[in-house]
C-alpha cells in the first residue's frame, strides 16, 4: 500500500550501483527488487556439463528444453555418457554428436557423480562451467543469463537455480547446513509461487550451498578448490562439501529465484533404498559430519533460532541459540 517506499528503495539501489560504478538495472517485483547486472559486451562461453546414462526420454526433454529455450548467446553442451547401453539413448547421442555446440564424451567408469564432473570440467572450454542434471527442464528462457550475471560479480562463487518438482512445488531453493544431520533444501515442497520466510523463496540471496543439479561457477574457482570430493562423496553431499570449500576461500554462494527449471529428482539414478546404497549414503553422512563438525550446525546464512528438523524456516524448539 506504499508504492513510494518501493520506488525509493529501487532508486537507492540504482544510486548505490552508480556510485560503485556497477552496470546494473533494477526491476521491481511483487516481493522486492530484481537486480539485473549487465553482461560484458562479449558474454563468456559457458560449458554445460550433463552426465547421463540411459534414460532417453528424460535426457531428450532436458537437451531439447536447453536448445529450444535458452536465450544466453554463448554456451556449449558437454554430455558425459557414463556407459549407456540402451539403444534409444545410444541413437539419440549419435544424433546429438553432429551439432556444432555440443560434444558427447564417453566415460565408462562406475558411476561417481563427483569424478564424472571433475573430469569434464578439466576438458571444458568455457570460462564458466555449469553442472546440470539430465533430469532437469528449462522453464525460464533467461535462466542461464541470470546465473551468469551473478557468477561474474566480484566475490561470488557458486550460483544455484530454483528447481521445481513437476507439480510446481519447490525442490531446491538453496541449501541449509545441518538440516537432517548434514544439509537439506530450503522451502522444499512449498508451492513454487509462495514467498516463504520473509520472502526468501522469491529473493536472490546468499546460502552456504546450492545443489549441483544446476550449479554455475567460474572454471578457475572450481579447479582452485580442487573440484568435488571423489573418494568419500561419490554420490551424495559432494556439492555441499564443494560449496563449503568455496565459501572458505572468502567467496559467497548465491541462489536466484529468477532461473527456474523443473527437476525430476532421482528419476535417473533412483533413491537410496537397497542395503548397498544405504550403507554408502551412511558413510557419506559420517564423512561430512567428521570433516565439518559444528560448522554444519552453525550455518552463517541461517538463523540459529530456526529449526534443523524441517525445511520451512519454522522456529527451533527447544531453542538452538544460547541466550
Amino acid at each position: 500500500e506504499k508504492p513510494y517506499a518501493i520506488e525509493a528503495g529501487r532508486n537507492a539501489l540504482q544510486e548505490h550501483f552508480g556510485r560503485q560504478g556497477i552496470a546494473a538495472s533494477i526491476e521491481g517485483t511483487p516481493t522486492g527488487n530484481h537486480v539485473r547486472y549487465a553482461l560484458p559486451a562479449e558474454p563468456p562461453l559457458v560449458t554445460l556439463i550433463i552426465p547421463t546414462r540411459n534414460g532417453y526420454p528424460l535426457l531428450r526433454d532436458c537437451i531439447d528444453s536447453i536448445l529450444e529455450k535458452t536465450t544466453y548467446p554463448n554456451y556449449e553442451l558437454l554430455i558425459v555418457d557414463n556407459g549407456t547401453d540402451e539403444h534409444a539413448t545410444i541413437d539419440y547421442l549419435k544424433q546429438l554428436a553432429g551439432k556444432s555446440n555440443l560434444c558427447v564424451r564417453r566415460d565408462d567408469r562406475p558411476f561417481n557423480f563427483a569424478a564424472l564432473n571433475n573430469a569434464a570440467v578439466k576438458q571444458a572450454r568455457g570460462e564458466l562451467v555449469a553442472l546440470v542434471n539430465d533430469d532437469v527442464e528449462v522453464i525460464t528462457p533467461d535462466w542461464l543469463t541470470e546465473m551468469v550475471r551473478l557468477a561474474l560479480q566480484p566475490g561470488v562463487g557458486a550460483v544455484g537455480a530454483k528447481l521445481l518438482y513437476p507439480n510446481g512445488n519447490i525442490q531446491h531453493a538453496g541449501v541449509v547446513l545441518g538440516l537432517g544431520g548434514v544439509a537439506g533444501h530450503a522451502f522444499k515442497l512449498i508451492p513454487g509461487e509462495d514467498s516463504g520466510y520473509h520472502f526468501r523463496a522469491q529473493l536472490t540471496s546468499s546460502f552456504s550451498a546450492v545443489t549441483a543439479a544446476c550449479l554455475l561457477i567460474r572454471k578457475h574457482i572450481y579447479l582452485e578448490v580442487g573440484g568435488m570430493e571423489e573418494k568419500n562423496l561419490s554420490i551424495a553431499f559432494n556439492d555441499v562439501d564443494f560449496c563449503i570449500r568455496v565459501r572458505e576461500t572468502g567467496l559467497r554462494n548465491v541462489w536466484t529465484p529468477h532461473a527456474v527449471l523443473y527437476h525430476h529428482e532421482s528419476a535417473t539414478r533412483g533413491y537410496e533404498t537397497n542395503p548397498e546404497k544405504q550403507s554408502r549414503f551412511d558413510s557419506e553422512v559420517r564423512f561430512m559430519q567428521k570433516r565439518w563438525g559444528r560448522k554444519l550446525l552453525e550455518d552463517p546464512c541461517y538463523s540459529p533460532n530456526l529449526t534443523l528438523k524441517y525445511e520451512d524456516f519454522s522456529y527451533a524448539w527447544p531453542p538452538r541459540a544460547k541466550v
